[in-house]
């Protein structure tokens, strides 16, 4: 069913349209536009920016190899054959996001749409894989930026894209890393020539605060927009996120013997815990925070050592599940041992523990 059409005035002679599968910026006067857009990339004066939403069933390999029948019939439905810009996106156009500020010398209004499922890390590995995913931002100043404070606007709204990606806890699907934006975004920064020559655009000026902000508030409502469940995903969700789902860590754990369990077994107990046990869940997902900066180094001065670290962490764990233990009777896992689990420390220490906490005192409730 064609979706109707709805409109949302952003400057004087400038307005935000939505028509079927096509999200539109149109311009009665030329735009001065820079962008990394799939279609007119580049510097280049247009009135119009269209963010085009691929239709469902519609070949990926095509799409790639010739964009422009969609592109050409995308533009078709707003009234538009030539003067334009155009992004791509497999997200939902309806699902897109608008915020717009203003002060005595200009305006800005920002429009963004955005799936997070092929998000990554920029600098990292990255597979060939097709992964359906993309932000789309669009930023346009009812104002007169320089070129180079324009470029300067592609930077600070890509920062403040970043920013939001962090505050959500959107991780790489290639490393699990905090992701930096997915491997096909595109940022419009359009201005109307109106006012005032507007030298900076960085972080700290007036027009990049504005521009920030607004970026942040449309990428963040535009990703919740498209994924709703994602603030409440499972802890078990946010620890495969990280590389680390029940299967690895189960695999793992199944190399110390002095556990006396089974894989199956293991993986049990740890649904168990996931479910029936917030403590252990949380203590899971904190650990595992704290075992990223390990890994990369960033470990506070306070914490000491790491060995012994570990091992009080897992005795802790321990008690945690099984109740205070006898002196003498809660023997650490030998070293030999803990040194085949492939897991990140904290995480490895505090898993340890909780898991053999969990299945000495269901071996104890058995033996009553």
């Amino acid at each position: 069913m064609k979706n109707l059409t709805r409109q949302f005035d952003l400057a004087s002679n400038i307005r935000l349209i939505i028509e079927d599968n096509v999200l539109a910026v149109l311009s009665k006067d030329d735009l001065k536009v820079v962008s990394s857009a799939a279609y007119h990339g580049g510097f280049r004066k247009v009135k119009a920016i269209l963010n085009v939403e691929v239709p469902e069933g519609y070949s990926t390999p095509n799409l790639h190899a010739d964009p422009m029948p969609l592109i050409s019939a995308s533009s078709a439905k707003v009234g538009v054959k030539d003067d334009f810009v155009c992004m791509i996106t497999a997200v939902k156009v309806s699902n897109f996001s608008l915020a717009l500020m203003k002060n005595e010398e200009f305006s800005v209004s920002v429009a963004a749409t955005a799936g997070c499922t092929n998000a990554e890390t920029a600098g990292e590995n990255l597979s060939d894989k097709m992964i359906p995913g993309t932000i789309n931002i669009i930023v346009v100043v009812d104002g007169n930026p320089t070129e180079s404070n324009q470029v300067s606007l592609v930077i600070t709204a890509t920062e403040a894209k970043t920013a939001a990606l962090n505050r959500l806890d959107i991780r790489s699907a290639y490393s699990g890393d905090l992701a930096t934006g997915t491997t096909t975004d595109a940022v419009v920064v359009a201005s109307t020539n109106r006012g005032s020559v507007i030298e900076y655009g960085g972080p700290s000026s007036k027009l990049g605060q504005m521009v920030s902000k607004c970026v942040r508030t449309v990428v963040t409502e535009a990703v919740l927009k498209q994924d709703k469940k994602l603030p409440f995903r499972s802890v078990l969700s946010r620890l495969d996120e990280r590389g680390l789902s029940m299967e690895r860590m189960a695999s793992e754990l199944s190399k110390i013997k002095s556990l006396k369990a089974s894989k199956e077994t293991l993986l049990s107990t740890l649904s168990q815990l996931l479910k029936s046990d917030p403590i252990s869940s949380l203590m899971l997902l904190e650990s595992a925070k704290v075992s990223w900066d390990f890994e990369k180094g960033l470990i506070p001065q306070e914490f000491g050592q790491i060995e012994p670290l570990a091992a009080r962490l897992e005795s802790i764990s321990m008690a945690l599940q099984s109740g205070p233990v006898p002196k003498g009777e809660n023997e650490l896992i030998p070293k030999a041992e803990l040194d085949l689990v492939d897991l990140p420390n904290p995480l490895k220490s505090v898993l340890i523990g909780l898991v053999r906490g969990a299945i000495e005192s269901k071996r104890s409730e058995d033996n009553k």
